[in-house]
């Protein structure tokens, strides 16, 4: 279809999808709105992340949506799966939410939703596709949109999250440290939690514009462990950027990661023998989370990496969990995308049930050693087909037996080879992804970077 300005990923100025600019976004939301104006008209919720890119991005979709007719409703910083939740409960045409998730402050992007949350119709992409290539035109003075903010939006998503755990469930005694990647999560996260009884410290809630997920957050915690430790907390829990991934350390100071998570919630949720029911993951999730649902039989898919396939898969098996484990952990029972705080809202009502603290709960997962090795490329064409490169596959996963696996996957956005081997032994591990990587680099006259 030519340009692709949006998807489910959403406009990502970080990998250059597309070149994220004022008149750019101004021209998106005259689109967006006349598409939505075809199809009768109604509101369009526009939500942000923290960064300072934000506040210009978000006036610039204004004058567009507004210029097509468009009435639109301005939620401020909000969590992306908070503006998900918000476009179903206003009964809003769509949601649309400025953020680079877990990217440093200076890149930017939008993502759409649905008036029920989920991704945009396929006829709706398709026509505002195709309106970006037409003339930009106002609508006549008089059918001008109007443009309001709804100032309880925080409110009420933090009332929605405390709804998706039992209304029984208590935190008190228990000692959390929060980690809001100075995000979107700041405001929201901390009330959801006190709350609910915990006693609560807080770092990485002081948003500047230019501090957004910097050593900080899910992809950055190693300051939650240090506070974890020097504070005796009982457990920590880091967002990223947007709120819509999640990490956690336990109270000695391990890191969680959102594959160890994911048993847990389903362990919770369907240890019980639930019916017609399992877990989906990705090509990356960890074998040890395989096996570990094998045990308590419990069905378990693998998809591409990426939320959307995760979603697809749910939706087409009609399951209501599954992640990565970068921390993208969906709850299809709670909610309709991906989100950092109910999905750690399930873990810790899942401990309240177990009667175990996080340490223990994640001993039912034991993690299979696995390395990574990237091999910078001069082309990626014909890599897949080299008959060297499969001898060397073939010779680890040989090895390997049932006790490992091994994965060739090429970069979306760079040169790269990926190359994962996966399996009990670390040292074993270690020495067939160099030896499957070398033969890689050797093959497509790359290097190991």
């Amino acid at each position: 279809m030519g340009k692709k300005y949006f998807g489910t990923d959403g406009i990502r100025g970080a990998v250059g999808t597309y070149p994220i600019t004022p008149d750019f976004v101004l021209k998106l939301g005259w689109a967006i709105g006349r598409a939505f104006a075809r199809k009768g008209g109604g509101k369009i919720l526009i939500g942000k992340d923290t960064r300072i890119s934000g506040y210009m991005f978000e006036s610039s979709l204004e004058a567009g949506l507004t210029s097509a007719g468009m009435d639109i409703n301005l939620l401020g910083p909000m969590p992306t799966p908070a503006v998900a939740y918000l476009t179903r409960t206003f009964q809003a045409q769509a949601g649309i939410v400025i953020s680079a998730s877990h990217n440093g402050f200076q890149d930017n992007g939008i993502k759409f939703f649905s008036a029920e949350g989920t991704k945009l119709p396929d006829d709706i992409e398709l026509s505002i596709e195709a309106l970006m290539d037409e003339p930009l035109t106002t609508v006549d003075s008089g059918e001008i949109g109007k443009a309001s903010r709804i100032v309880d939006a925080s409110g009420r998503y933090i009332e929605f999250c405390k709804s998706t755990v039992p209304a029984n469930m208590s935190l008190k005694g228990m000692s959390i440290v929060l980690d809001c990647a100075n995000g979107a999560t700041y405001h929201i996260a901390p009330s959801v939690f006190r709350e609910l009884g915990a006693n609560v410290t807080t770092i990485g809630t002081e948003p500047d514009g230019l501090n957004i997920n910097n050593e900080c957050g899910s992809t950055n915690p190693g300051k939650l462990i240090e506070k974890v430790l020097e504070v005796n907390a009982d457990l920590g829990i880091a967002f990223d950027g947007d709120g819509d991934r999640v990490a956690m350390v336990d109270h000695k100071g391990e890191l969680v990661d959102g594959d160890e998570l994911l048993y847990i919630i389903a362990r919770y949720k369907l240890g019980k023998g639930v019916k017609d029911q399992g877990i989906v993951g990705t090509v990356m999730s960890n074998l040890g989370l395989e096996v570990a649902l094998q045990e308590l039989n419990i069905p378990f898919r693998r998809t591409k990496v990426g939320d959307r396939y995760v979603m697809s898969e749910l939706l087409t098996r009609q399951w209501q969990y599954g992640g990565e484990s970068s921390g993208h952990i969906i709850c299809l029972d709670s909610t309709s995308t991906g989100d950092g705080i109910i999905s750690a809202l399930q873990v810790l009502a899942a401990l309240k049930v177990f009667d175990e603290d996080l340490h223990e709960a994640r001993k039912g997962m034991g993690k299979f050693p696995q390395t990574m090795i990237n091999v910078r490329i001069s082309s990626k064409d014909g890599w897949d087909d080299n008959a060297s490169i499969h001898r060397a596959v073939e010779d680890a996963e040989s090895e390997l037996g049932k006790n490992g696996r091994v994965l060739l996957r090429p970069s979306g956005t760079e040169p790269l080879i990926r190359v994962m081997v996966e399996g009990r032994d670390e040292s074993q591990v270690a020495k067939l992804a160099g030896n499957i990587a070398e033969v890689v680099a050797r093959e497509m006259s790359g290097k190991a970077v």
